[in-house]
């Protein structure tokens, strides 16, 4: 009998909240949130901050967990990860819902560059500078992400890399806090969508939170070791960037800061995020970085790890279990207050009310919708742009590309010509069930571009992998049967990405010794290099007729890079990372600083910063790319010599294209502070224009500088613009400087 009354007494409890009568319906979410939090036990409250892995895949180590669905059905888990499909994601909702309160999961992905439909790996994305095409892939990826199940992505990476050898580097956008900070915007207003809990939408998550990617010497969960002021002026800005587009999440990083572990760090996290920049979303761990802390040897213990955790502002404890096992003993031992953990799941719950699980947990479930989005014949039509737009033309010489329709007889060669899973890159996500018939090969792509008018041979050549040359003897035999040769060679898929740091970033193999004996028949080669990473490929780029740097384009990369290799589509594609030269110039930057012995000239080292035995300069710089077209810079006019702080100064200039192709290109607009309090670096990206012309036409691109854009963190970190002398560069890369003038800055 009593627990009869109990069951009828809990319904109408739970009616109360979830029913939503008129005077509910007028509650915020914090408020329905805090309405929920002062139902639950501690236990229940620690659950919601606790996220597990699902059995089917893994992204980091494995904690094995034999009760994992009893847990879910006492309300001990608030959210899982690797849990894709409707019917997945249903199975464990409805276990969910057999808990006291009944709150539903949170179901997290890696949804990095697409979902079903794969775009290029997001570094490759960044060279388009088109954040348009930016923002609409990543909204295709929430459509078929959230179609199929999930709530949640663990993207975008925003974190700057200045380090070719770290794998991580193809998640982000490179080395520029400019560039790198409209991207991210972009990106999460992508995931996101015009408001939380749109059916085609997935709550963003910032990472990593911060400066990962400047772990000493390129090494994947190594250390950085940074300024402040070198913190705020570079790593900073594209997190605050996502704050400003309504990130819902935040993930910190592996990494320590000056000795002190991002997830236990609460300079970053609570001064800083929650703090200053007032971030009323929710913090994630990255996998087991809780448990973690012991090993940096900040903590002790995981009773110690869980305590510096949640104090320091980490909300949600992924996989280290942490929390699950110590929390509530911290509490009884009066060392973390009820108030900690209740501000962690109220913004968790906030984030729950918002997507609409409370109103319906299986929202996201729907099987029909979930196979109309993965099968929706517009995404690959989209994916082929954007794959299109993110291929860098790095040479052509005597203008051998486009290739011409009415050509013979390609021979098509390389280990990667006929790959297909490989095109899609790292951090793909693997849907159970999918087959790859969806991806398109190189060689597919080009069968569907040239169809019976053009005789296509095919030779392996090598493998990536390898000191096995048995196949070069073939491969010259095609290729002398060819009028000219396209070599795809690079890297494997799976060699760059997270823990995927190398020493060496050269073209793996015998793959550039492949290329030297097919440079002896005589034939012009266009070389296709593959890779999450700028590797390092002289002999390539010196001997090749033509390069094309194609990345990891996706699933539609055959016909992306087929449209480019015959001029359907004119690459406009530039660098949003320096390629060096050497390993031995890591890290190598655009935006470095001038010191007492400048870095401008090989010679005269006793006066220039520079080395013995190879260049200071990079093999490609930051913002270079070409195009089939030629463009002309002129006319550079500045609206005024002398501005005040509350004015603009505004610039122009003329674009025209000088060449026989209609094309696109990105004109960047450069700065220099000549005189600082503090040294300035010898140029910085402020804005930039993607601009489309017809052969022999011309536009005049604009730019508005002010303040802002002149603005640094001086030595006491204070957000200032001192009156002094600065110069205007407006070029097509950071080197190719075509006009530059100068303005002052006065009180």
């Amino acid at each position: 009998m009593k627990k009869t009354i109990f069951n009828i007494l809990f319904i109408i409890v739970l009616s109360a909240l979830f029913l939503q009568p008129v005077s509910a319906q007028l509650k915020t979410n914090a408020q329905k949130a805090d309405s929920v939090l002062n139902l639950m036990t501690l236990d229940e409250k620690i659950g919601q901050i606790n996220q597990y892995n699902d059995d089917w895949t893994a992204t980091g180590p494995v904690t094995l967990d034999p009760d994992k669905v009893t847990q879910v059905q006492k309300g001990e888990i608030g959210s899982l990860l690797n849990c894709v499909g409707t019917e997945r994601t249903r199975h464990w909702q409805l276990i969910a819902m057999q808990s006291r309160l009944k709150i539903p999961l949170l179901f997290g992905q890696d949804v990095v560059h697409g979902y079903k439909t794969t775009f290029p790996v997001p570094l490759a994305e960044s060279c388009s500078w088109d954040m348009e095409a930016i923002e609409l892939s990543a909204r295709i990826a929430a459509t078929e992400a959230s179609a199929g199940g999930i709530h949640w992505t663990f993207a975008p990476m925003v974190d700057i890399a200045r380090d070719p050898r770290w794998g991580r580097v193809m998640e982000g956008a490179g080395e520029d806090p400019y560039l790198a900070s409209k991207i991210a915007y972009a990106r999460v207003k992508g995931f996101q969508g015009e408001k939380p809990g749109e059916i085609n939408s997935v709550m963003a998550c910032a990472k990593h939170f911060a400066a990962y990617g400047a772990a000493i010497g390129g090494r994947d969960y190594n250390s950085v070791d940074m300024s402040d002021r070198l913190l705020w002026e570079t790593y900073l800005p594209p997190f605050k960037a996502a704050v400003d587009a309504g990130v819902a999440t935040f993930m910190n990083s592996f990494n320590d800061i000056n000795g002190v572990p991002s997830t236990g760090n609460k300079y970053l996290q609570r001064d800083i995020l929650k703090g200053k920049w007032g971030f009323r979303g929710f913090v994630v761990s990255d996998w087991g970085s809780v448990g973690e802390m012991i090993n940096h040897g900040n903590v002790k213990n995981e009773y110690e790890a869980a305590l510096c955790a949640i104090t320091a502002g980490c909300d949600m404890d992924m996989e280290s279990r942490c929390y699950k096992n110590n929390l509530a003993q911290l509490v009884k031992d009066v060392k973390v207050p009820v108030a900690l953990i209740d501000d962690a799941v109220k913004r968790i719950l906030r984030k729950k009310f918002e997507l609409g699980l409370f109103d319906d947990p299986f929202k996201y479930c729907n099987p029909k919708r979930e196979q109309k989005e993965l099968n929706n014949p517009e995404h690959p039509i989209i994916a082929r742009d954007i794959a299109r737009k993110s291929i860098v033309l790095l040479k052509n010489q005597d203008q051998l590309l486009p290739l011409s329709k009415n050509i013979k007889t390609i021979a098509f060669i390389g280990p990667l010509v006929k790959a297909v899973k490989q095109n899609k890159g790292f951090w793909d996500v693997e849907l159970p069930g999918l087959d790859s018939n969806f991806i398109v090969s190189q060689w597919e792509g080009l069968k569907n571009k040239v169809g019976n008018r053009t005789r296509l041979l095919y030779a392996k050549g090598c493998e990536i992998e390898g000191e096995n040359k048995d196949g070069f003897a073939d491969a010259v035999d095609i290729a002398k049967q060819a009028d000219i040769v396209i070599l795809s060679i690079g890297e494997r898929r799976d060699m760059t990405g997270e823990a995927k740091s190398r020493s060496d970033i050269g073209i793996p193999g015998v793959q550039e010794e492949l290329l030297k004996v097919l440079l002896t028949t005589g034939k012009s080669v266009v070389v296709l290099i593959n890779a999450g990473r700028p590797l390092v490929f002289n002999y390539t780029a010196d001997h090749a007729q033509a390069v094309l740097y194609t990345w990891w384009l996706g699933s539609e990369a055959g016909n992306a890079i087929a449209d480019v290799l015959f001029g359907d589509y004119n690459p406009s594609a530039k660098l949003s990372i320096t390629f060096p030269l050497s390993v031995g110039q890591i890290p190598i930057y655009y935006s470095h600083f001038n010191t007492g012995r400048p870095a401008v000239s090989d010679s005269n080292r006793f006066y220039n910063s520079s080395y013995t035995d190879i260049s200071i300069w990079p093999k490609f710089e930051f913002g270079y790319g070409l195009s089939y077209t030629t463009f002309r810079y002129s006319n550079l006019q500045l609206s005024k010599r002398k501005m005040k702080s509350d004015d603009r100064v505004e610039v122009s200039v003329t674009i025209t294209n000088t060449g026989h192709y209609d094309g696109e290109e990105i004109v960047q607009l450069y700065l220099r502070d000549l005189v600082g309090s503090i040294a300035r670096p010898v140029e910085e990206l402020k804005d930039f224009r993607k601009i489309k012309l017809k052969a022999g036409e011309s536009q005049q691109v604009k730019f508005l500088i002010d303040k802002e854009k002149l603005s640094f963190y001086n030595q006491q970190l204070q957000w200032v613009a001192e009156p002094g002398e600065f110069d205007v560069m407006i070029g097509a890369s950071s080197r190719d400087i075509r006009l530059k003038d100068r303005f002052e800055l006065v009180e």
